[in-house]
């Protein structure tokens, strides 16, 4: 895998993966003035970059290039990039629950009777 530092790979790489992975919108009702696609390709972005939410926009406005790339007729707000974030990145806490492994009734008797022995 090949490495970058150019911001135009960066946002391209990160449209081609959201149109894999997302939804063109987050719902049925949602604005439609960006997609989701678009606001994922920013944010990865601004990691990139380490921008902050109003670095990335502020690199965009003075950019019209880059805005290109990734088909957006306007930059999108710093709140809405924030957002965009909140809802795409969040983080799920892990269940251990889910990932503990119980032992079965047999194996847990056999286990206690050779505890005893």
């Amino acid at each position: 895998m090949k490495t970058t530092k150019s911001p135009r790979k960066i946002l391209e790489m990160g449209y081609a993966c959201a149109e894999r992975a997302l939804p063109r919108f987050a719902h049925r009702y949602s604005p439609k003035k960006f997609t989701q696609h678009q606001l994922f390709a920013c944010l990865g972005l601004k990691e990139f970059l380490k921008l902050d939410y109003r670095g990335v926009m502020q690199l965009l406005v003075d950019s019209p290039d880059l805005c290109q790339v990734i088909g957006l007729d306007e930059v999108p707000h710093w709140t809405t990039l924030q957002k965009a974030a909140d809802r795409l990145l969040k983080k799920t806490p892990l269940n251990l629950s889910s990932t503990k492994r119980s032992r079965s009734p047999a194996k847990r008797d056999s286990f206690r009777a050779s505890a005893r022995a």
